[in-house]
């Protein structure tokens, strides 16, 4: 589907558990410009799990958020993720472009249980080969995953032109960006609220993704719990810039699991054809900036840890973050920086 047409202006918008997250990007000047972010705190417990509680309470948040940015169109690129959307990649034979998805509705019966209740998508990765086996990234989502979210963007006033997928927005926005980490297998590791996405990418393809139900909610909880800290002291901790031991203590346990997920995840590549090992990992998302997580992941994971900045490469427009304080919202962007970068 074309994605505004002639339009110049794509309009990206995440919707997260504890933030409404809005960039614009034009393309008419050649190189992708980042022309207005915009962030709207949703109140607690509004998504839960992944789960919308309260719709209006999200719905009027995408409004103030599209109002913040000053969008005139109401079409935008949104996404959809989590444990019911499932990405694969497959090897099938050959065929051409007008029988693969015939093809795929097949191979999606094999990889897919309930076939019938997913909105399936794929792209051939190889297409210029002569081979008599194809590559194809396949990609199903729960219709009613993709039905409820429209249904709130209906109710406030905005039209989809294209549902993504999480982990392919985050991929678009770090290709940009990082052009060196599109050779071998690096995993991208976006921290959010309530869960952490795992992608890993071989060669610049994403070939798995993996969530965790842990974010900086979690790490606030913890706080809470182990340290007897009030949440807004809590909160100022992992949100600050400074490493402290209360911090250190209820990390080490969390990025245990985060690490134990990367390891899981990047253990597939020794399961298939590929014997690549995971040469790096580059962290995003709110949680990223926790004071001492990087470091502390990289000694466990023993490989290199770095920060994925989404505006690293990126074109940005005086007045384009207005009051908002760059280091601590770049983390933020990542995903909806992908989504805006679709064209």
């Amino acid at each position: 589907m074309a994605l505004f047409g002639r339009k110049k202006t794509t309009v990206g918008l995440d919707v997260g558990s504890g933030l409404i997250k809005i960039c614009v990007i034009d393309h008419g000047k050649g190189l992708p410009e980042l022309t207005k972010v915009a962030i709207t705190k949703l109140q607690p417990d509004a998504i839960v799990e992944g789960e919308v509680m309260d719709p209006g309470i999200v719905s009027d948040a995408i409004r103030a958020a599209l109002d913040n940015a000053k969008v005139s169109t109401k079409h935008i690129v949104t996404a959809v993720g989590g444990r019911d959307v499932i990405i694969k990649k497959i090897q099938t034979e050959r065929v051409k472009e007008k029988q693969a998805r015939e093809l795929m509705r097949w191979e999606a019966e094999q990889h897919v249980p309930d076939v019938e209740s997913v909105e399936l998508d794929f792209q051939i990765l190889d297409p210029g080969k002569t081979t008599d086996e194809m590559n194809v990234l396949l990609v199903a989502a729960k219709r009613d995953l993709v039905d409820a979210k429209m249904r709130i963007l209906a109710d406030a006033g905005v039209v989809p032109s294209i549902v993504d997928v999480d982990a392919f927005a985050l991929h678009n926005a770090f290709e940009v960006n990082y052009p060196e980490a599109m050779k071998g297998v690096v995993a991208l590791v976006n921290v959010g609220n309530e869960v952490t996405n795992i992608n890993i990418m071989d060669n610049g393809v994403p070939i798995l993704t993996r969530d965790l139900p842990l974010g900086t909610r979690r790490f606030t909880e913890d706080l809470q719990r182990q340290h007897a800290i009030a949440v807004r002291d809590a909160e100022n901790l992992i949100r600050g810039y400074d490493r402290s031991p209360q911090l250190d203590s209820i990390l080490t346990n969390r990025v245990e699991e985060i690490a134990v997920g990367v390891e899981r995840a990047a253990a597939f590549l020794t399961t298939s054809k590929n014997s690549a090992t995971l040469r790096a990992v580059y962290i995003c998302g709110g949680g990223s900036r926790t004071p001492g997580l990087a470091e502390i992941l990289a000694g466990r994971l023993r490989i290199s840890v770095e920060h994925a900045n989404p505006l690293a490469r990126l074109n940005i427009r005086d007045g384009a973050l207005d009051s908002l304080t760059t280091d601590e919202v770049a983390p933020l962007l990542m995903l909806p920086i992908g989504l805006a970068l679709r064209q």
